[in-house]
């Protein structure tokens, strides 16, 4: 399934040229803002750092004055908004060059800043979806894979459903109208599954079309 991406993209997000019947139903990407806030945590981090200068403050503030105390607890705000930024570039980043693409055969990955890699799911492949939907209208669909395939987590992450390390689900992170996709990806699958399969007398099954 994985697949390094190290020419030009025929089409954009896929590695080659759709076989013949295949057809695009959705191109999307991340919601960065989601993505730093869900997958980086973004608020708890800034939190943790506003709690540190708050926690510096109330230290010092009877052993100095008060404006003193005060720049004694800048240090931590001005170190956790820099933090913050590193945060949201990679945020920013990871969903720039991400594209996630949803055909009548598959649901295609393209991901990764620095390395890209390319995953290719077909729904004969994909044994369960779940969707995290979350205020606004983002969301996140993780697909539970069926056989031996195994995707690593950290050369997905953060495309991947938190925490289910073992086995990894790759996921659609905190795209907008998730509701919808996994609407269109749930009928795009029921067609493709149910699609009836052509048996060659005397030779190994074999489908209709490659996936």
């Amino acid at each position: 399934m994985p697949h390094d991406d190290f020419q030009v993209e025929p089409v954009k997000g896929l590695p080659e040229t759709p076989p013949d019947g295949e057809q695009i139903l959705w191109q999307g990407k991340p919601d960065w803002w989601a993505l730093s806030k869900e997958s980086l945590n973004l608020l708890w981090v800034a939190g943790y750092f506003v709690f540190l200068a708050g926690w510096r403050f109330v230290a010092v503030v009877d052993l100095m004055p008060l404006g003193q105390a005060i720049w004694a607890s800048v240090p931590f705000l001005f170190l956790g908004a820099i933090v913050c930024l590193l945060l949201v570039a990679i945020a920013w980043a990871q969903a720039h060059y991400t594209v996630y693409t949803v055909t009548n055969r598959r649901v295609a990955m393209r991901i990764g800043a620095a390395l890209t890699v390319t995953l290719n799911l077909p729904y004969t492949q994909i044994g369960s979806a779940n969707l995290d939907l979350r205020k606004g209208g983002t969301g996140t669909i993780a697909f539970g894979l069926l056989g031996d395939t195994r995707i690593s987590y950290l050369v997905c992450w953060p495309h991947v459903r938190p925490w289910k390390i073992s086995p990894t689900q790759p996921a659609l992170r905190c795209i907008p109208e998730a509701e919808k996709i996994a609407a269109m990806i749930s009928d795009a699958a029921e067609a493709r599954v149910s699609m009836p399969q052509v048996e060659r007398q005397g030779a190994a099954p074999t489908a209709v079309a490659a996936e």
